[in-house]
């Protein structure tokens, strides 16, 4: 099987999850609403360059950041937390399932799901032996 189709799966996977827990803790609808495309908010970064707006939206859309959020709203008892951490690790396995990956600094639509691009002539390095 294909990787991209292996991690296709694997966001539906964690986008159910994540979403049953949200729904277990009976969290309201309308935060669901408000918070389901706030990690897209990252997209801001590339305004200030590829380079550092790849940065900023990787950050947002790792697994790593709502998983602390939603450990530490579990040991503090915080179920709003819980439940934004689950609204955002939803999204990132939403956007894992239709394809939407983590940005390489060359290009937003260069993603570690998207095919490999292919080298045209502004990409190739050229010499200047004499």
């Amino acid at each position: 099987m294909n990787p991209r189709t292996t991690l296709r799966i694997e966001g539906l996977a964690v986008f159910a999850g994540a979403l049953a827990v949200y729904l277990s803790l009976d969290g309201p609808f309308w935060l669901l609403a408000v918070l389901a495309l706030a990690p897209d908010l990252s997209m801001a970064g590339y305004l200030a360059g590829p380079a550092l707006g790849s940065r900023i939206y990787n950050l947002f859309h790792t697994y790593t950041l709502p998983l602390a959020l939603a450990g530490a709203g579990v040991w503090t008892g915080t179920t709003l937390a819980v439940l934004v951490a689950a609204v955002w690790t939803a999204h990132i396995g939403a956007d894992r399932l239709v394809g939407y990956g983590l940005k390489y600094e060359t290009d937003f639509k260069d993603t570690h799901l998207s095919a490999p691009r292919r080298p045209d002539a502004s990409d190739e390095v050229t010499s200047t032996a004499d």
